[in-house]
């Protein structure tokens, strides 16, 4: 279908071409030089117009295939950026803290000087002065 209209557009080309350079010259003094020159203008014009499409066509064609190939680049360098990242390095825009005193030590309190607190639920065993006894055995 599109043939047929490319060849029809042409054919009018030429016909209005023949048509124009005809009505140039009057109609009693036509002579067949006059035809054929005539023809000849309609078809280097058709000839000109043809290559000219076909031109934008080709053109067309590899801009196409370029744009394709920068973007198939595109996306193998983005997929490569994903692959392979950088370390990001980030400026804090606050100044450092100060660092904090140490605490003082806990003060012992009681007669044994532990880091723990003594358990008041737990029951003793034996009583303080058990513990004390001079021969050191227990009943």
């Amino acid at each position: 279908m599109k043939v047929a209209f490319a060849v029809y557009g042409l054919l009018y080309v030429v016909v209005e071409v023949v048509g124009y350079q005809l009505e140039r010259v009057s109609w009693p003094e036509i002579t067949a030089l006059d035809v054929a020159t005539a023809v000849t203008n309609a078809f280097l014009t058709v000839a000109v117009l043809v290559a000219v499409l076909v031109a934008a066509d080709v053109l067309g064609h590899r801009w196409r295939r370029h744009r394709r190939a920068l973007a198939a680049e595109r996306a193998r360098l983005a997929a490569q950026a994903w692959t392979d990242p950088e370390p990001l390095t980030v400026q804090a825009w606050r100044p450092e803290p100060l660092a904090l005193p140490a605490a003082p030590p806990p003060a012992p309190t009681g007669p044994a000087r532990t880091a723990y607190a003594p358990n008041a639920y737990s029951r003793r065993a034996w009583p303080d002065q058990a513990a004390a006894d001079a021969s050191g055995r227990l009943l």
